[in-house]
């Protein structure tokens, strides 16, 4: 994410998404109610009278802008629209008044103009270029010949696979073992060369075949193998890649550990809720009080709440009394388990 232009006095940003995260990001920054201008294509027609059946129109893109009324991220699609009130645009191609979904997509500069930029609206632009600079991590956990990828976004794991090598047993089948072997490892390999910017991956498993894929990774991909780590599961899927999430390892790489952060946090709270432990509260107003009697260590918040007058009140209450907010991913398992206990909790200093 980039800021391209900012004028303070009539409350606008002009930012430029530059990743998948980054539109992530902004379907959260922006809000119903704001001015939210962007280039967009219309196909438009012949008013002439002369228009044939046949002519479709002729496509035109120019800049519109329009009050938001809904916001939608695709994350599937990696797309992010929005809906609303056209108020901007060429009066001769788009009659203002009338309805649009602007289609807000990469290397599209994105204007926002909003009645008032909050704390936590603009702490969201910080951390998004902060991010921005930040190496990625993927994940490949493989069991027997099966391969499971999980390449780490802000707003959750996006899963890929599995990738099976089809390897037999049977002897009749050996002297060609070696071959369907080292094209299964090529395919993992060639799946991982797809993605751009990865500098971290972990390669996880429950028995021998991760470090055979990694020797393997060692004598064919030394650049890497170099930013490749080993590490043992319990399981393989998605539960070995989830496992990976909660063990911390992302953030020893240096690489984009802020799901896992997450997922580590969920896992906590979820274990206190267990123990019937009197240093963990859920719910809103079981929140608030804690976070008014100073004690809330770690105020955990849905992103789905973030628009909220009163969540935004508790989050500032929070960190002004010197604790620490995280805001989670909706997107994630973590994030379901939280909006299941009313999308805000807390991590106690004390209990109260």
């Amino acid at each position: 994410m980039r800021i391209i232009h900012q004028d303070a006095r009539k409350g606008v940003i002009e930012l430029l998404p530059e990743t998948l995260d980054d539109l992530w990001h902004l379907s959260h920054i922006i809000e119903p109610g704001d001015l939210v201008s962007s280039r967009t294509t219309r196909r438009i027609q012949d008013t002439t009278g002369e228009r044939l059946r046949s002519d479709r129109g002729i496509k035109k893109t120019f800049f519109i802008g329009i009050r938001v009324e809904s916001i939608k991220f695709h994350k599937y699609t990696g797309k992010l629209r929005a809906t609303g009130v056209i108020e901007k645009g060429p009066e001769d191609l788009v009659p203002l008044g009338s309805h649009h979904t602007l289609d807000l997509k990469l290397k599209n500069s994105v204007k926002i103009q909003k009645e008032r930029w909050t704390r936590w609206n603009q702490k969201r632009i910080k951390e998004a270029i902060k991010a921005s600079k930040t190496p990625r991590a993927l994940v490949v956990v493989i069991e027997d010949d099966v391969a499971d990828m999980g390449i780490l976004r802000q707003y959750g794991v996006e899963y890929y696979g599995p990738i099976i090598g089809g390897i037999t047993g049977k002897r009749e089948l050996q002297k060609n073992r070696q071959k369907i072997l080292n094209d299964f490892y090529d395919e993992i390999i060639n799946t991982i060369s797809n993605f751009e910017g990865i500098e971290g991956i972990v390669i996880g498993g429950p028995g021998f075949w991760k470090n055979d894929f990694y020797q393997y990774l060692n004598e064919h991909y030394s650049d890497k193998s170099k930013i490749s780590r080993l590490e043992s599961t319990g399981a393989g899927g998605r539960a070995g890649i989830q496992e990976i999430l909660q063990k911390g390892v992302l953030e020893e790489m240096a690489t984009e550990g802020r799901i896992a952060q997450e997922m580590r946090l969920i896992n906590q709270l979820l274990q206190e809720i267990g123990k019937a432990s009197n240093m963990v509260t859920y719910g809103l107003n079981e929140v608030k009080n804690a976070a008014e009697a100073g004690a809330v260590k770690n105020l955990l918040v849905i992103d789905e709440l973030l628009r909220k007058e009163d969540v935004e009140n508790i989050m500032d209450i929070t960190e002004n009394l010197g604790g620490k907010v995280m805001i989670i991913s909706s997107e994630h398992e973590g994030g379901k388990q939280l909006s299941a206990l009313g999308g805000i909790a807390a991590l106690l200093r004390y209990a109260i």
